[in-house]
């Protein structure tokens, strides 16, 4: 395996990036270098911007409460106010601030945009490197819990064997990489970039994973199936047969159906019935969103409306209860969101997808490279076996797991490295 190539050291300053000379702002450059270079990044926020966060949630104009007694009118009045009182009063970027930083983090320029990235390199030989992609309204907040066990397995009750290297991105436009300046930047696009990346790291073979965006991500880096791609794995698989997806149109099950077909159909007629309505206005409209740039209240009720169960986990989070999510897990997301302005530019990534998609999300893709899929029972949707059988023709895993939603490696990190351990194991 190669060295990586040659790191330059960057320094942090009043939340900018200086380097060679130059003062860019971290978020919004789009070419800062035209190379391949690869310059370290870490995270300052300066305290004036904390400050004027805990400001605006203290004054937060609230509208009256809900008229009904449940979540059918959005997100309700108690869970945000539970959440702005805990976020203004007692809530501490800094410690995530300190986790991050205590992670080798890095910035290259690929295609004019600056990517972020996370780089922990295994001390154990012949680790496998994998490149783990987050969704929407995800970060890499959601891969922090597994990186150490997947690089470090003999401190989580591991084997040396199933050591990873482990790649964390950000995707253009979310977290601390650069903000696209021109149209284009679709799954597609993405996914050519992550080849870049891990070529660019000195890989000559490597696995990939992700979720949500991070899934349709990765199934296009399987499309292009580079030879260094030796297999992925996803937690939120697109195998939803045609007849099925006809039959949703429809509002019609279809007769004959498994139980865990009927599952997932039920589970699909909901989502899309009651829950796409962030999706359709990213997909249409996602400049109109200026009040979650400016409200973090707006931000964070947006970001909480994104499904049912994962919001339901939210709630309980909120009135007290313990769940594979803290009141911090959550908070830290939004957070970044917040503090790198990036509510609007995350949401053109559904713009970009509707002018280049040429089926639906979860309309399969014909992948011709091995896949593992995990079945999580709170994701949008629990693909059934032979679906992902009839999706996937080299499938090499799949299991059902007992508990877990759309935040997999976030909310059960446990299950999550023990499956990208089991999936990978035929590819070594």
């Amino acid at each position: 395996m190669k060295k990586s190539k040659k790191i330059l050291a960057s320094t942090i300053v009043t939340g900018a990036i200086v380097m060679q000379g130059t003062l860019t702002d971290a978020q919004n450059s789009s070419s800062i270098v035209a190379s391949d270079e690869i310059r370290s990044f870490r995270v300052d926020i300066p305290q004036q911007k904390l400050d004027d966060l805990k400001r605006r949630i203290k004054e937060t104009r609230w509208p009256e409460r809900e008229i009904v007694k449940d979540e059918t009118q959005g997100v309700q009045l108690a869970t945000m106010k539970a959440l702005a009182d805990y976020w203004a009063n007692s809530y501490d970027w800094r410690k995530v601030e300190a986790r991050l930083n205590a992670l080798p983090q890095f910035m290259t320029t690929i295609d004019g945009v600056d990517i972020h990235f996370i780089h922990v390199r295994s001390k154990h030989k012949n680790a496998l490197p994998i490149i783990i992609t987050h969704g929407w309204p995800g970060s890499i907040i959601e891969q922090m819990k597994v990186i150490g066990p997947l690089t470090d397995p003999t401190a989580f009750g591991g084997k040396a064997e199933d050591a990873f290297d482990v790649v964390v991105p950000s995707i253009p436009g979310y977290g601390f990489s650069g903000k696209p300046t021109a149209t284009g930047w679709d799954p597609p696009r993405i996914a050519k970039a992550w080849i870049v990346l891990m070529k660019r790291l000195g890989y000559k073979k490597f696995v990939a994973q992700g979720g949500d965006w991070g899934n349709a991500i990765t199934e296009n880096m399987a499309l292009l199936a580079p030879p260094e791609l030796v297999a992925i794995h996803t937690n939120m698989p697109a195998t939803v047969p045609l007849d099925i997806s006809k039959a949703l149109a429809e509002g019609k099950m279809p007769d004959g159906l498994s139980p865990d077909e009927q599952n997932a159909y039920k589970q699909l007629d909901f989502f899309y019935k009651t829950g796409l309505g962030y999706a359709n206005e990213m997909s249409l409209r996602p400049q109109t969103l200026y009040g979650i740039s400016d409200s973090p209240i707006g931000l964070a009720s947006w970001i909480l409306d994104h499904d049912a169960r994962s919001y339901a986990l939210i709630a309980r989070v909120f009135e007290g209860q313990s769940e594979g999510l803290t009141r911090d897990d959550i908070l830290d997301n939004i957070t970044l969101y917040w503090l790198t302005n990036t509510g609007i530019s995350s949401a053109r990534l559904y713009w970009e997808n509707v002018q280049t998609a040429k089926g639906g999300f979860f309309d399969p893709r014909n992948l011709q490279i091995p896949v593992a899929v995990s079945i999580f029972p709170d994701e949008l949707y629990a693909a059934p076996k032979n679906w992902a059988e009839k999706a996937y023709p080299k499938l090499i895993h799949y299991n059902k797991l007992p508990k877990g939603g759309h935040f997999a490696a976030w909310e059960q990190p446990e299950f999550f490295v023990e499956e990208i351990r089991t999936s990978f194991r035929p590819v070594r």
